[in-house]
């Protein structure tokens, strides 16, 4: 149970990464209010799946969730360039959070 709270953790993250973006600075309500109740909740998931997986784990896989999903979004939402250094970096990101799943 404790990985799938890190995983939607992890979305939440996505969503409020994604709402600094679209709220402009903050001078946009509805974006600022959904980013900063998505920040709240990422934050709340993560602090209770910390209960019982260990702290190094689970927030190495939030954040891996976080910057994969972002760099996706950018790439399909904003058009940001792909090429071969970022989608290797991105395997090697996408390695690093299984192999911390792994080795729990």
């Amino acid at each position: 149970m404790s990985w799938i709270i890190v995983s939607l953790a992890g979305i939440f993250e996505i969503v409020w990464a994604l709402g600094l973006k679209y709220s402009d600075g903050f001078s946009k309500f509805w974006p600022s209010l959904i980013t900063l109740i998505s920040l709240v909740l990422s934050l709340s998931l993560l602090s209770f799946a910390m209960r019982t997986l260990p702290f190094t784990t689970a927030y190495g896989v939030w954040v891996g969730i976080g910057t994969i999903g972002t760099i996706v979004a950018g790439i399909i939402l904003f058009s940001e360039p792909v090429d071969p250094v970022k989608v290797m970096s991105l395997l090697l990101i996408l390695i690093g959070v299984v192999g911390l799943k792994l080795s729990h």
